[in-house]
């Protein structure tokens, strides 16, 4: 039985600046929540504190983040036989874990607020507010430019979701300068909480297959098969797995049966048109398994 590997190399040019982008975000999230922890204390907000606590949750996981990224670029070795790309996946779940629990925090704290309403400097809000808007806005766009990672992907829902609450409690603020509802204040803490945990599940839902090893969304199994199945000399194919180590890293294996006059050139031949029609659907990583159609497969081939 015949073997081959392919396997491209990936940008480490692009996993660099990833990285990069999140260590920038880190510090930016960092010395905002210290910004956000002495506003709301100064304002009487318990939106801007609500959103303190949850953007220090925030700086944690994008920490953690920042260290699994690092991590996963390390190659791989004879303990990590694929390298260290699901850590990566890893510190996504961290975040989101993060993500839900603040969120639930959020709510506990504003419930007592949506009972007895307490007076706040709606003028401080509106300042607050204006450099909330800036500072989150500033790092979604920092990490817009590579959402390719999973792990990435949470970093700019957590800055996208503040971004959002600060535009909310901006206008809530502006309200509350003219009009005396400070119960504005609680209904907007609740209204940003709601909305992350949603999102939070959402994202979840979306990184679980990676964890359980389902095939990647993008990639049409049965498409694949038809594809092959065309291809001269090839009878059948079996054993198709294909999974994700981290959202970008596509891996592949399969068992082609090939016909009996099939030669060791025209094997070749015909595995590198197999990479041709797989390529397509960016699997980094293939394994072929050749048969010949008289040839009885490893009992455990059928499983």
């Amino acid at each position: 039985m015949a073997h081959q590997h392919n396997h491209h190399g990936h940008s480490h040019g692009q996993h660099n600046h990833s990285t990069d982008n999140i260590g920038w975000a880190f510090f930016l999230n960092l010395f905002f929540t210290i910004i956000e922890f002495i506003g709301g204390a100064y304002t009487n907000s318990v939106a801007i504190m609500a959103d303190a606590v949850h953007d220090l949750g925030d700086t944690v996981a994008i920490g953690v983040g920042f260290f699994f990224e690092k991590y996963s670029n390390k190659k791989e070795n004879n303990y990590y036989t694929y390298g260290y790309r699901r850590y990566s996946t890893l510190a996504a779940m961290i975040n989101i874990v993060v993500l839900t629990t603040g969120s639930i925090l959020m709510i506990v704290k504003t419930i007592p607020r949506l009972i007895t309403p307490e007076a706040v400097d709606a003028q401080g809000m509106v300042y607050m507010g204006i450099l909330g808007v800036l500072v989150n806005g500033a790092a979604v766009f920092k990490l817009m430019s590579n959402k390719n990672s999973a792990n990435q992907r949470v970093m700019m829902l957590h800055m996208l979701e503040d971004t959002l609450g600060w535009i909310a409690v901006l206008i809530g603020a502006g309200v509350m300068v003219f009009w005396d509802i400070p119960i504005i204040d609680p209904i907007l803490s609740l209204c940003i909480a709601t909305f992350i945990l949603f999102n939070a599940i959402k994202n979840l839902i979306a990184i679980m297959p990676i964890f359980l090893q389902a095939a990647p969304s993008g990639v049409d199994q049965e498409k694949i098969i038809s594809e092959l199945i065309k291809i001269p000399d090839v009878v059948d194919t079996h054993d198709l797995h294909i999974w994700s180590l981290d959202g970008e890293f596509n891996i592949m294996s399969l068992h082609l049966v090939v016909a009996q006059k099939v030669t060791i050139e025209r094997a070749a031949e015909l595995k590198k048109k197999v990479r041709e029609i797989i390529d397509k659907d960016d699997v980094k990583h293939i394994t072929i398994e050749i048969e010949r159609e008289d040839e009885d497969c490893e009992e455990d081939c059928n499983h």
